[in-house]
């Protein structure tokens, strides 16, 4: 039986290697045939952002590998409109499409998942 998967991410990209584990997790998920959203609340918006240059500082470049999100299949990304607001960003500044929810609106769209993983 498939399940409905719900990954909220709240940590910038470069917080040490917290993105690159939630990564292989949501894509081990949606390696399994599991239904697999995102929800990007916080300073994670920051791992979606075009431009990044971590190379310059030895670091990998997690927006990249968001890129491989669509070979599994995961294409429902949500991020919070306040998160974005609040740190100058909008949906153009990201490097995926993602569909946005209002702050006061996420209780309710979580509550479609069977499993809530918040890291």
């Amino acid at each position: 039986m498939t399940k409905r998967y719900l990954f909220i991410l709240r940590k910038a990209a470069h917080s040490g290697i917290y993105a690159q584990e939630m990564l292989d997790i949501i894509l081990t998920s949606a390696a399994f045939d599991q239904h697999v959203s995102l929800l990007l609340l916080n300073d994670s918006v920051f791992q979606l952002k075009k431009q990044q240059y971590p190379e310059k500082y030895g670091m990998k470049d997690i927006a990249a590998i968001f890129h491989a999100l669509e070979l599994y299949d995961i294409n429902d990304i949500y991020s919070e409109s306040e998160s974005l607001h609040e740190r100058g960003l909008n949906v153009d500044d990201l490097c995926l499409p993602v569909q946005t929810l209002l702050r006061k609106d996420i209780a309710e769209h979580m509550q479609q998942f069977d499993v809530i993983y918040s890291g």
